[in-house]
């Protein structure tokens, strides 16, 4: 068997969080070297409990858990609780994790990890505001060459935004860091809301996570009935998009994704359009490529994918 993987989750969950972490603790291919907490859809107090309830359910109260950034490096915390309820996770009603939250701060975590581990062994997927590994880039310069890639779920383009008429969520709370890390000079695979809003939780999708009769699939599917009906109403579809379980697909199944390499920069400036992401997709500037951007994802075979690796759980 090949060997795996080396993970670091940044997370700020969030039910599709949830998912995508879940999705990653079904797949032996990845080794998951630790989860980083930040706060983004609710405030970090909930996210690190969140993400320790999360590897409870799936059974796996050995991985390590680490709180990291409070806020945004220069702008107030915006949450997202109407989305994901008051607790990050409303839905299923899972008990309080009794694993133990790790001493060392997520940032000091990240740190370490990357400078002990050989060079381009480990990769980041960041789910949620990119805070965490902004502060790891500006604390400690020298992780930028050792990181083999980051996979993040953020930004937007052909599809606006999310959270105003450019900005999608994750970048919009912490526009500064992201902006860090797209100047960061590492590899950087996006999955935006192009792709993500092609991912849609149908009931059909979801009834076949209940199916499973596990009480991961019953909690999956409750979590997704209670997040999908904010983005139903919202968008007008059947489901909601599924964002970040699309970061740990790529990593399982790239060949589900297509998209092009672009320059991605962020707009920190203006308030009208605060967190853009502005992608060259059509190559009209001079600026360099910065990241793989994706814009289509095969969403059948996304879901059977998803639906087999949490029936290992």
């Amino acid at each position: 068997m090949p060997q795996s993987r080396k993970i670091i989750i940044d997370t700020d969950p969030g039910q599709d969080d949830a998912v995508a972490i879940l999705l990653a603790l079904g797949s032996a291919e990845l080794d998951i070297v630790g989860i980083s907490a930040v706060a983004g859809n609710v405030p970090l107090n909930l996210t690190e409990k969140n993400a320790r309830k999360i590897c409870e359910l799936a059974g796996r109260p050995d991985i390590k858990v680490y709180a990291g950034a409070i806020r945004p490096l220069a702008r107030e915390l915006v949450t997202a609780e109407e989305v994901h309820g008051k607790t990050g996770l409303n839905g299923p009603q899972l008990p309080d994790p009794t694993m133990k939250l790790q001493d060392q701060y997520a940032v000091d975590f990240i740190i370490e990890t990357l400078m002990n581990d050989p060079s381009g062994t480990i990769t980041l997927c960041a789910l949620g505001p990119l805070t965490n590994v902004a502060l790891a880039l500006i604390r400690e310069p020298k992780i930028a060459p050792r990181i083999k890639e980051i996979v993040l779920m953020g930004g937007g383009f052909f599809e606006g935004g999310n959270v105003t008429p450019t900005a999608e969520f994750n970048i919009y709370v912490d526009p500064h860091a992201a902006d860090v890390v797209f100047k960061a000079g590492i590899p950087i695979v996006m999955m935006p809301l192009d792709v993500t809003h092609k991912a849609l939780t149908t009931a059909t999708r979801t009834q076949a996570f209940r199916k499973l009769g596990t009480r991961v699939g019953t909690a999956t599917a409750e979590m997704l009935e209670f997040f999908e009906r904010f983005d139903e109403e919202k968008y007008g579809t059947d489901g909601g998009p599924l964002h970040d379980p699309c970061v740990i697909a790529y990593l399982l199944k790239p060949e589900l994704f297509n998209g092009r390499n672009c320059n991605v920069t962020v707009e920190t400036a203006s308030e009208l359009t605060m967190g853009m992401t502005v992608i060259d997709w059509w190559g009209v500037t001079k600026r360099p490529k910065n990241a793989m951007v994706m814009r289509d994802i095969d969403h059948d075979a996304f879901f059977a994918l998803l639906v087999e690796r949490l029936g290992r759980l």
